[in-house]
């Protein structure tokens, strides 16, 4: 089953069945309220609501106001060597605001205040249960499904202090979608291996499989949720794989007027322009 949210004319959202090219929906203003909903996996797909055309659909992020959004660095083994690294013992985390969260297809807003825009392409979990220091079981259960999710990073502001933080959370850059996938449909289910990757202008920057993982989405469930409660609509952003732009030698960087594609086997593609974000002060 795919879930997404659409955004109507009027600047609302609502929350869609995809079935090939229409949808159907939901009654829930967006998939995170849909998955705070008892019962929201049968009800999802027995609904038999309105039909929507998908030709031309606007879609806002997966889940417009997760309450979290925990990102995991250094999690590709590939990627932790590129970055002359050794393998962590435990995963590397972040936090990242809703206010960052852009739709599949709205553009990237560069801030002029940086000069190191990077891409990166990651597994998103989306979580539909709450859980709070989660067996392996329970952490299984509570994995919605996965999108496809591009953190985008400022990376002069990363690295001004050891702490990330400010070089992950400027305002809408980082798209998720366009629709959240059910594990049932992957393969490997709430472990799955899938091939993941980044194009920028048509040429391919990351290429590189999900199976690569240093920690899986069933284990940084257990992970997180040992720390705070993971409630529905939360995500859980898994880290990317090598080929970031800052890694490169010499390395390189986001412009505006590029057309950057992110793209997780089976859960569709972020197709995004960057423009730049107002003037430099």
């Amino acid at each position: 089953m795919k879930l997404a949210t659409l955004r109507n004319a009027d600047g609302t959202t609502e929350a869609v069945r995809v079935d090939g090219t229409t949808a159907t929906r939901l009654g829930a203003s967006d998939v995170g309220s849909l998955l705070s909903q008892p019962g929201w996996r049968d009800s999802a797909e027995t609904a038999a609501g309105a039909a929507v055309d998908l030709g031309d659909a606007a879609y806002a992020p997966v889940v417009t106001r997760p309450g979290k959004v925990v990102c995991v660095g250094l999690n590709y083994r590939n990627h932790i060597l590129e970055m002359g690294r050794d393998l962590p013992e435990f995963p590397t985390l972040f936090s990242k605001f809703a206010d960052t969260l852009i739709g599949a297809h709205d553009d990237i807003q560069r801030p002029v205040e940086t000069d190191e825009f990077d891409w990166e392409c990651e597994l998103a979990v989306v979580i539909g249960a709450t859980v709070r220091r989660a067996t392996t079981a329970e952490a299984e259960a509570a994995i919605a499904g996965f999108a496809t999710l591009n953190d985008i990073t400022a990376r002069d502001w990363q690295f001004r202090t050891r702490e990330w933080l400010q070089g992950k959370n400027w305002e809408a850059t980082t798209p998720v979608g366009p629709w959240l996938v059910t594990p049932d449909e992957l393969p490997g289910g709430v472990r799955p291996t899938l091939a993941i990757r980044t194009e920028i202008d048509g040429e391919v920057v990351q290429e590189d499989s999900t199976g690569d993982l240093l920690f899986d989405p069933v284990a940084l469930v257990e992970y997180v949720s040992t720390m705070v409660t993971l409630r529905p609509g939360d995500l859980i952003a898994t880290g990317t794989p090598g080929g970031v732009g800052h890694a490169r030698k010499p390395a390189r960087y986001l412009t505006a007027g590029q057309k950057v594609v992110t793209e997780v086997e089976g859960l569709g593609r972020c197709e995004n322009v960057v423009v730049d974000d107002g003037p430099r002060r």
